[in-house]
């Protein structure tokens, strides 16, 4: 199964909503409520990727500094070293990529634009989907 099939598969499909650098922690948490999203990437055009940011990203920054932090940029918060992967990426090795780096959103890119956004859960729902496709198959093997 590829990224494609995983996207092909979301409610929202490859629509990623975003937030710009310079909106306020406050701001974005309220956005992250209302969507019901645990992260959003950064962009300054909806294309680009200048970081990405999560309820985790929030919850160390206000461990270190406190309420005062609501009120900074996201820019000073943001992840800007973002691991990314293609459409035409095999979930397995995505998979593997976000176990290995504790990584739970993974931005979708195509010729250096954003085309998607999937998730850890995305990975999981779309791993039993294709196990159970191959039980089924395998039980329909043996019965008949």
């Amino acid at each position: 199964m590829l990224i494609s099939d995983v996207l092909r598969s979301k409610s929202g499909g490859s629509t990623v909503a975003t937030v710009g650098p310079e909106i306020t922690v406050r701001a974005l948490l309220a956005q992250l409520a209302e969507y019901n999203f645990g992260a959003l990437v950064v962009s300054t055009d909806g294309t680009t990727i200048a970081g990405i940011v999560s309820e985790r990203d929030i919850v160390r920054r206000l461990h270190e500094h406190g309420a005062r932090l609501l009120d900074e940029s996201v820019s000073s918060i943001m992840t800007v070293d973002v691991h990314t992967c293609r459409s035409s990426d095999d979930v397995a090795k995505i998979r593997e990529t976000m176990t290995k780096h504790r990584i739970r959103h993974l931005p979708v890119v195509e010729d250096g634009k954003l085309v998607g956004l999937v998730s850890i859960g995305d990975v999981v729902k779309s791993t039993i989907s294709e196990l159970e496709s191959e039980k089924e198959q395998l039980v329909g093997y043996i019965t008949s």
